[in-house]
């Protein structure tokens, strides 16, 4: 009987040092968790720009890259797309988290008119005004077309179809009494656009984007290319109908064989997002770009425009209240 106590106690002194020892590892581990460094979650930034042969593309990659050094823990990519309509509807979705869109296809979507007419995008929000987008109506010399006027009757590249281009392209014929029914439209890229030049199977095209456009300098190098003007009289009509349009002049020079100014119109780029983006998140984002703007600038001659004393510019939208943040300080 005492054998028996004897081992029973010496059974329960060992349980109990176990128990003793299970308990010191269990205090150590938490002690190694509490001193670990908290996880950090990536954030995924996805930026819908527009075509290879655009801007857009070019300054998305740029941005892309200043995001990636200069925020913590984001992880931004610049995607090719058929930019601004396409890009409202990548944002709406989700499936982009910042995007290249013009003024005038924000504007819309955000009162549900035009392409965007019963299909209303609530939660638009604007990080900035970058840069006055270029309506370029360009031809070719042989072609012998030299006003607006003259598209009559001719296959002409109006932008893709339901693109902030087209909407573009539409309007300024209409301001000359021109609709589809007087031309041949043709629902082309401004790379499409400029290939059907060369290959004589348009007669003009409508490309609005920065200047130089890769597409038009590509084609001008090898061509005569034409820049038709959009004069006084069309832009007057337009400005009073669209308040986005303002008159700019392309710099003879701009292209090959440029010998001269041109006239014509522009809208505004801008970087837009929702009101899912964090406060901070586009707080840093705008910082991020307008401390790096060398960058920009290197990646197309654009750059040169996007600066924060016309970030307001033109928006047709509330900006971010991140971004209004960075510009108020």
């Amino acid at each position: 009987m005492i054998k028996y106590r004897k081992n029973g106690v010496a059974l329960l002194l060992i349980v109990a040092m176990m128990a003793l020892a299970l308990a010191g590892c269990g205090g150590q581990s938490g002690e190694q968790g509490d001193n670990a460094p908290p996880k950090v979650e990536t954030t995924f930034i996805n930026i819908a720009t527009g075509g290879t042969a655009g801007t857009y593309y070019p300054l998305g990659g740029a941005m892309a890259e200043v995001l990636n050094k200069n925020v913590a823990n984001v992880n931004a990519t610049a995607e090719s797309t058929g930019a601004s309509v396409a890009n409202i509807n990548l944002l709406k979705e989700g499936n982009v988290q910042l995007a290249f869109i013009q003024n005038d296809i924000t504007f819309y979507a955000d009162k549900g008119e035009e392409m965007f007419t019963d299909q209303k995008v609530a939660g638009l929000k604007a990080l900035a005004t970058i840069y006055p987008e270029t309506c370029q109506l360009i031809t070719l010399k042989k072609n012998n077309i030299n006003s607006v006027a003259d598209l009559k009757g001719k296959k002409v590249a109006v932008g893709a179809a339901g693109s902030g281009v087209e909407a573009n392209a539409r309007q300024i014929m209409a301001a000359e009494g021109i609709t589809y029914d007087d031309i041949n439209e043709q629902y082309l890229s401004f790379a499409e656009a400029a290939n059907g030049l060369k290959d004589g199977n348009i007669d003009a095209g409508f490309i609005t984007a920065g200047f130089p456009t890769a597409a038009i300098q590509d084609l001008s190098a090898q061509h005569d290319v034409v820049l038709i003007p959009v004069g006084d009289d069309i832009a007057d009509k337009l400005i009073a109908d669209y308040p986005f349009y303002t008159k700019i002049v392309i710099p003879a020079g701009t292209y090959s064989k440029q010998a001269e100014d041109i006239q014509t119109l522009a809208v505004k780029a801008m970087l837009v997002v929702t009101d899912e983006m964090d406060e901070q998140l586009a707080y840093d984002i705008t910082k991020a770009i307008y401390t790096n703007l060398d960058a920009l600038k290197a990646a197309h001659s654009v750059g040169n425009l996007i600066v924060p004393e016309t970030a307001q510019d033109g928006l047709s939208v509330p900006l971010h209240p991140g971004a209004e943040k960075y510009f108020n300080e």
